[in-house]
């Protein structure tokens, strides 16, 4: 069973923003007026084990990883990773090594010309290189915390977008 089919309906308060197909930049800058991104990492990395196949690269390849914090008046909301195979930032994606700590989210949702497919969920708890990565900027770390997943292609090229919700994100509007 593919661990990011988790049932949504567990997500409980989180559900709404899990299941929202819209832009996340978009719906967080209209619930906080103080939205800024903030680039934590960018480089070339390897992907986590289960983003090889839906990125098309051999186990143990590298790829393009970004990961971000999407804040709400300073305070962190989502934690967000992407990757992308090496071949795609030189191709369709080369605009995205420009982005620095403006949205990819954006980025993709402005082009007419990227696809994205459905979205993926997972509970995700310490076992998990994400959570952890996503719990070393909270002063508090629950259990648990939601992701989600999509991949977009742009003339079939893939890239991976995933966020991670950070308890913050329940207290906006």
């Amino acid at each position: 069973m593919n661990p990011w089919h988790s049932p949504l309906w567990q997500a409980g308060p989180l559900r709404d923003w899990l299941a929202d197909h819209g832009s996340l930049t978009r719906r967080l800058q209209a619930r906080c007026p103080g939205f800024a991104v903030q680039r934590l990492a960018q480089g070339i990395a390897r992907p986590q084990a289960d983003e090889c196949a839906e990125l098309g690269l051999a186990p143990g390849r590298v790829a393009v990883v970004r990961e971000v914090l999407l804040l709400c008046a300073g305070k962190p909301v989502v934690f967000a990773h992407s990757a992308v195979a090496l071949e795609g930032l030189r191709g369709p994606w080369v605009g995205l090594s420009k982005l620095g700590n403006q949205s990819l989210g954006a980025a993709l949702f402005a082009d007419p010309m990227v696809v994205r497919h459905p979205l993926e969920y997972r509970r995700l708890d310490a076992r998990h290189p994400l959570y952890r990565a996503a719990a070393a900027h909270l002063t508090e770390t629950p259990r648990f915390l939601w992701a989600r997943r999509s991949r977009f292609e742009r003339a079939g090229s893939p890239i991976l977008v995933t966020e991670v919700f950070l308890p913050e994100v329940l207290c906006l509007p």
